[in-house]
Protein backbone atom coordinates (compact mmCIF):
# COMPACT_ATOMS: atom_id res chain seq x y z
CA UNK A 1 0.00 0.00 0.00
CA UNK A 2 1.92 3.37 -1.14
CA UNK A 3 1.71 6.50 1.02
CA UNK A 4 -0.39 7.82 -1.94
CA UNK A 5 -3.19 5.61 -1.95
CA UNK A 6 -3.40 6.96 1.77
CA UNK A 7 -4.37 10.38 0.45
CA UNK A 8 -5.62 11.99 3.85
CA UNK A 9 -9.06 12.91 4.35
CA UNK A 10 -10.47 9.86 1.68
CA UNK A 11 -11.98 6.69 2.27
CA UNK A 12 -10.31 3.27 1.49
CA UNK A 13 -11.08 1.66 -1.53
CA UNK A 14 -11.54 -2.15 -1.72
CA UNK A 15 -11.62 -3.76 -4.60
CA UNK A 16 -13.66 -6.60 -6.03
CA UNK A 17 -12.52 -9.88 -7.11
CA UNK A 18 -15.21 -12.25 -7.88
CA UNK A 19 -13.83 -15.75 -8.64
CA UNK A 20 -17.55 -16.78 -9.67
CA UNK A 21 -19.22 -17.84 -12.88
CA UNK A 22 -22.38 -15.48 -12.12
CA UNK A 23 -21.56 -12.69 -10.60
CA UNK A 24 -23.93 -9.74 -11.96
CA UNK A 25 -21.54 -8.04 -12.77
CA UNK A 26 -18.08 -9.63 -14.10
CA UNK A 27 -18.80 -13.39 -13.30
CA UNK A 28 -16.89 -15.81 -15.34
CA UNK A 29 -13.92 -13.39 -16.14
CA UNK A 30 -12.05 -14.30 -13.16
CA UNK A 31 -12.22 -18.27 -12.42
CA UNK A 32 -8.75 -19.15 -12.88
CA UNK A 33 -6.50 -18.79 -10.27
CA UNK A 34 -4.08 -16.74 -12.69
CA UNK A 35 -6.53 -14.41 -13.75
CA UNK A 36 -8.32 -13.70 -10.60
CA UNK A 37 -4.72 -12.84 -9.23
CA UNK A 38 -3.73 -10.73 -12.27
CA UNK A 39 -7.19 -9.12 -11.95
CA UNK A 40 -6.34 -8.42 -7.84
CA UNK A 41 -2.54 -7.03 -9.05
CA UNK A 42 -4.09 -5.16 -11.48
CA UNK A 43 -6.00 -3.48 -9.13
CA UNK A 44 -3.16 -3.51 -6.53
CA UNK A 45 -1.66 -1.51 -8.69
CA UNK A 46 -4.74 1.05 -9.73
CA UNK A 47 -4.73 1.92 -5.79
CA UNK A 48 -6.58 -0.09 -3.95
CA UNK A 49 -6.46 -0.59 0.11
CA UNK A 50 -8.14 -3.86 0.44
CA UNK A 51 -8.61 -6.76 -1.74
CA UNK A 52 -12.34 -8.31 -1.52
CA UNK A 53 -12.40 -11.80 -3.04
CA UNK A 54 -14.96 -13.74 -2.96
CA UNK A 55 -16.38 -17.26 -4.33
CA UNK A 56 -19.89 -17.63 -4.71
CA UNK A 57 -22.28 -14.81 -5.94
CA UNK A 58 -25.01 -12.33 -3.88
CA UNK A 59 -26.69 -10.96 -6.55
CA UNK A 60 -30.69 -11.27 -6.98
CA UNK A 61 -31.80 -14.32 -7.29
CA UNK A 62 -28.44 -16.42 -7.05
CA UNK A 63 -27.82 -19.85 -5.94
CA UNK A 64 -25.78 -20.79 -3.11
CA UNK A 65 -22.78 -22.64 -3.23
CA UNK A 66 -21.51 -25.38 -1.05
CA UNK A 67 -18.35 -24.48 1.38
CA UNK A 68 -16.22 -26.68 -0.27
CA UNK A 69 -16.49 -25.40 -3.80
CA UNK A 70 -16.70 -22.26 -2.30
CA UNK A 71 -13.40 -22.91 -0.60
CA UNK A 72 -11.55 -24.65 -2.85
CA UNK A 73 -12.57 -21.25 -5.50
CA UNK A 74 -11.05 -18.58 -2.88
CA UNK A 75 -8.41 -20.39 -1.03
CA UNK A 76 -5.65 -20.71 -3.82
CA UNK A 77 -6.52 -17.28 -5.37
CA UNK A 78 -5.87 -15.25 -1.79
CA UNK A 79 -2.82 -17.62 -1.09
CA UNK A 80 -1.37 -16.14 -4.56
CA UNK A 81 -2.56 -12.95 -4.06
CA UNK A 82 -0.62 -12.69 -0.67
CA UNK A 83 2.68 -14.04 -1.76
CA UNK A 84 2.66 -11.48 -4.34
CA UNK A 85 1.11 -8.63 -2.33
CA UNK A 86 1.25 -6.99 1.28
CA UNK A 87 -1.98 -5.08 1.40
CA UNK A 88 -5.18 -6.01 3.35
CA UNK A 89 -7.55 -9.02 1.53
CA UNK A 90 -11.23 -9.57 2.71
CA UNK A 91 -12.87 -12.85 2.26
CA UNK A 92 -16.50 -12.18 0.79
CA UNK A 93 -18.40 -15.63 2.59
CA UNK A 94 -21.04 -16.00 4.49
CA UNK A 95 -19.74 -19.55 5.63
CA UNK A 96 -17.65 -19.95 8.86
CA UNK A 97 -15.81 -22.19 7.11
CA UNK A 98 -14.46 -20.31 4.22
CA UNK A 99 -13.33 -17.51 6.42
CA UNK A 100 -11.71 -19.37 8.85
CA UNK A 101 -9.80 -21.06 5.53
CA UNK A 102 -9.20 -17.85 3.44
CA UNK A 103 -7.95 -16.32 7.23
CA UNK A 104 -5.15 -18.91 7.20
CA UNK A 105 -4.63 -18.12 3.84
CA UNK A 106 -3.95 -14.81 4.39
CA UNK A 107 -7.16 -13.05 4.84
CA UNK A 108 -6.83 -9.76 6.90
CA UNK A 109 -10.94 -9.43 7.26
CA UNK A 110 -14.22 -11.29 6.87
CA UNK A 111 -16.89 -9.42 4.78
CA UNK A 112 -20.30 -11.30 5.86
CA UNK A 113 -23.79 -10.21 4.08
CA UNK A 114 -25.83 -11.84 6.46
CA UNK A 115 -23.99 -10.34 9.57
CA UNK A 116 -22.96 -13.46 10.94
CA UNK A 117 -25.88 -14.56 10.91
CA UNK A 118 -25.39 -17.58 8.33
CA UNK A 119 -23.93 -20.08 10.87
CA UNK A 120 -24.99 -20.91 14.99
CA UNK A 121 -20.82 -20.41 15.23
CA UNK A 122 -20.46 -17.36 13.07
CA UNK A 123 -19.92 -15.14 15.71
CA UNK A 124 -18.09 -17.28 17.42
CA UNK A 125 -15.97 -18.00 14.40
CA UNK A 126 -14.92 -14.45 14.16
CA UNK A 127 -14.22 -13.92 17.71
CA UNK A 128 -12.05 -16.76 17.59
CA UNK A 129 -10.17 -15.65 14.22
CA UNK A 130 -9.95 -12.01 15.67
CA UNK A 131 -9.83 -10.67 11.82
CA UNK A 132 -11.81 -7.20 10.92
CA UNK A 133 -15.60 -8.48 10.45
CA UNK A 134 -18.49 -6.18 8.39
CA UNK A 135 -21.80 -6.40 9.71
CA UNK A 136 -24.05 -6.15 6.06
CA UNK A 137 -27.79 -5.38 6.45
CA UNK A 138 -29.60 -7.65 4.05
CA UNK A 139 -33.14 -8.10 4.25
CA UNK A 140 -33.99 -12.30 3.27
CA UNK A 141 -31.21 -14.24 1.26
CA UNK A 142 -29.82 -13.32 -2.41
CA UNK A 143 -32.32 -15.46 -4.18
CA UNK A 144 -35.34 -14.15 -2.93
CA UNK A 145 -34.56 -10.78 -1.24
CA UNK A 146 -35.98 -8.64 -4.09
CA UNK A 147 -39.30 -9.62 -3.89
CA UNK A 148 -40.80 -6.25 -2.97
CA UNK A 149 -38.80 -5.69 0.34
CA UNK A 150 -40.66 -2.88 2.48
CA UNK A 151 -39.80 -0.83 5.40
CA UNK A 152 -41.39 1.65 7.07
CA UNK A 153 -38.82 3.62 8.19
CA UNK A 154 -35.61 1.78 6.57
CA UNK A 155 -32.55 3.59 7.33
CA UNK A 156 -33.87 3.25 11.33
CA UNK A 157 -34.55 -0.30 10.53
CA UNK A 158 -31.29 -0.59 9.40
CA UNK A 159 -29.29 1.35 11.51
CA UNK A 160 -31.24 -0.82 14.83
CA UNK A 161 -30.64 -4.18 12.90
CA UNK A 162 -26.56 -3.37 12.47
CA UNK A 163 -26.81 -2.03 16.20
CA UNK A 164 -28.03 -4.95 17.67
CA UNK A 165 -25.59 -7.33 15.26
CA UNK A 166 -22.30 -5.43 16.42
CA UNK A 167 -23.56 -6.05 20.28
CA UNK A 168 -24.31 -9.97 19.36
CA UNK A 169 -21.33 -9.68 17.96
CA UNK A 170 -18.98 -8.11 20.59
CA UNK A 171 -21.18 -10.27 23.33
CA UNK A 172 -19.45 -13.35 21.18
CA UNK A 173 -16.33 -12.23 21.81
CA UNK A 174 -15.32 -9.69 18.66
CA UNK A 175 -13.23 -6.94 19.27
CA UNK A 176 -15.36 -3.41 18.85
CA UNK A 177 -12.34 -2.02 16.77
CA UNK A 178 -12.46 -5.25 14.82
CA UNK A 179 -16.35 -4.05 13.63
CA UNK A 180 -17.24 -2.65 10.41
CA UNK A 181 -20.83 -2.02 9.29
CA UNK A 182 -22.45 -1.83 5.77
CA UNK A 183 -26.07 -0.69 5.02
CA UNK A 184 -26.54 -3.41 2.39
CA UNK A 185 -27.67 -1.25 -0.48
CA UNK A 186 -28.76 -3.10 -2.83
CA UNK A 187 -29.44 -6.05 -0.73
CA UNK A 188 -33.31 -6.36 -0.31
CA UNK A 189 -34.15 -3.02 -1.02
CA UNK A 190 -35.94 -0.97 -3.57
CA UNK A 191 -34.59 1.72 -5.60
CA UNK A 192 -35.59 4.09 -3.07
CA UNK A 193 -34.87 2.55 -0.37
CA UNK A 194 -31.17 2.72 -1.72
CA UNK A 195 -31.15 6.55 -2.24
CA UNK A 196 -32.92 6.99 0.79
CA UNK A 197 -30.74 4.51 3.23
CA UNK A 198 -27.35 6.58 1.08
CA UNK A 199 -28.58 9.98 1.42
CA UNK A 200 -29.05 9.05 5.45
CA UNK A 201 -25.67 7.28 5.56
CA UNK A 202 -24.55 9.63 8.92
CA UNK A 203 -27.27 7.99 10.70
CA UNK A 204 -25.11 4.59 10.75
CA UNK A 205 -21.72 6.50 10.92
CA UNK A 206 -23.08 8.07 14.10
CA UNK A 207 -23.22 4.27 15.80
CA UNK A 208 -19.65 5.05 15.59
CA UNK A 209 -18.33 2.21 14.08
CA UNK A 210 -16.60 2.55 10.50
CA UNK A 211 -18.80 2.25 7.43
CA UNK A 212 -17.81 0.32 4.13
CA UNK A 213 -20.76 1.82 1.29
CA UNK A 214 -21.05 -0.60 -1.56
CA UNK A 215 -22.51 0.58 -4.14
CA UNK A 216 -20.84 -0.29 -7.25
CA UNK A 217 -22.59 -0.70 -11.00
CA UNK A 218 -25.47 -1.86 -9.31
CA UNK A 219 -28.94 -1.89 -10.83
CA UNK A 220 -29.87 1.21 -8.89
CA UNK A 221 -28.20 3.67 -10.94
CA UNK A 222 -30.08 2.10 -14.28
CA UNK A 223 -33.27 3.20 -12.10
CA UNK A 224 -31.96 6.70 -11.92
CA UNK A 225 -30.35 6.76 -15.51
CA UNK A 226 -32.19 3.83 -18.23
CA UNK A 227 -29.49 4.35 -20.68
CA UNK A 228 -27.03 2.15 -18.11
CA UNK A 229 -28.33 -1.28 -19.22
CA UNK A 230 -25.50 -3.42 -18.26
CA UNK A 231 -23.12 -3.31 -15.35
CA UNK A 232 -20.44 -1.52 -17.22
CA UNK A 233 -22.17 1.35 -18.38
CA UNK A 234 -22.48 2.34 -14.69
CA UNK A 235 -19.27 4.07 -13.72
CA UNK A 236 -20.36 7.63 -14.01
CA UNK A 237 -23.30 6.64 -11.53
CA UNK A 238 -20.89 4.81 -9.42
CA UNK A 239 -18.48 7.21 -8.61
CA UNK A 240 -21.36 9.72 -7.62
CA UNK A 241 -22.15 7.32 -5.06
CA UNK A 242 -19.01 6.73 -3.90
CA UNK A 243 -18.45 10.68 -3.72
CA UNK A 244 -21.81 10.57 -2.16
CA UNK A 245 -21.02 7.89 0.85
CA UNK A 246 -17.94 10.02 1.33
CA UNK A 247 -19.23 13.25 2.02
CA UNK A 248 -21.54 11.19 4.50
CA UNK A 249 -18.46 9.62 6.60
CA UNK A 250 -18.22 6.17 5.09
CA UNK A 251 -14.32 4.50 6.01
CA UNK A 252 -14.56 2.19 2.55
CA UNK A 253 -16.35 1.98 -0.14
CA UNK A 254 -16.39 -1.43 -2.46
CA UNK A 255 -16.11 -1.27 -6.23
CA UNK A 256 -15.38 -2.54 -9.33
CA UNK A 257 -13.47 0.39 -11.14
CA UNK A 258 -10.41 1.21 -8.48
CA UNK A 259 -8.76 3.37 -10.72
CA UNK A 260 -11.14 6.15 -11.31
CA UNK A 261 -12.50 5.93 -7.87
CA UNK A 262 -9.39 6.55 -5.91
CA UNK A 263 -9.09 9.39 -8.27
CA UNK A 264 -12.58 11.14 -7.99
CA UNK A 265 -11.90 10.70 -4.10
CA UNK A 266 -8.52 12.41 -4.34
CA UNK A 267 -10.03 15.40 -5.74
CA UNK A 268 -13.30 15.49 -3.56
CA UNK A 269 -10.77 15.36 -0.49
CA UNK A 270 -8.59 18.15 -2.41
CA UNK A 271 -11.16 20.30 -3.07
CA UNK A 272 -12.41 20.05 0.93
CA UNK A 273 -8.89 20.60 1.66
CA UNK A 274 -8.82 23.86 -0.09
CA UNK A 275 -12.55 25.35 1.44
CA UNK A 276 -10.84 24.65 4.67
CA UNK A 277 -7.71 26.57 3.56
CA UNK A 278 -9.77 29.63 2.52
CA UNK A 279 -11.71 29.35 5.09
CA UNK A 280 -8.43 29.82 7.44
CA UNK A 281 -7.70 32.81 5.58
CA UNK A 282 -11.05 34.61 5.76
CA UNK A 283 -12.16 33.38 2.22
CA UNK A 284 -14.57 30.69 2.76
Amino acid sequence: MTDESQTPGRPQVMGIVNVTPDSFSDGGRWVSVEAATDRAMRLAADGADMLDIGGESTRPGADPVGAAEEIARVVPVIAAVRARWGGAISIDTMKPEAARAAVAAGATMWNDVTALTHAPDSAAVAAELGCDVVLMHMKGRPRTMQADPTYDDVTGEVRDYLAARAEAAMAAGVARERIWLDPGIGFGKAPAHNLTLTAGLGALVDLGFPVLYAASRKRMIQGIDPTAVEATDRLGGSLALALAAAARGARMVRVHDVRETVQALKVQAAVREAGRTDATFGRG
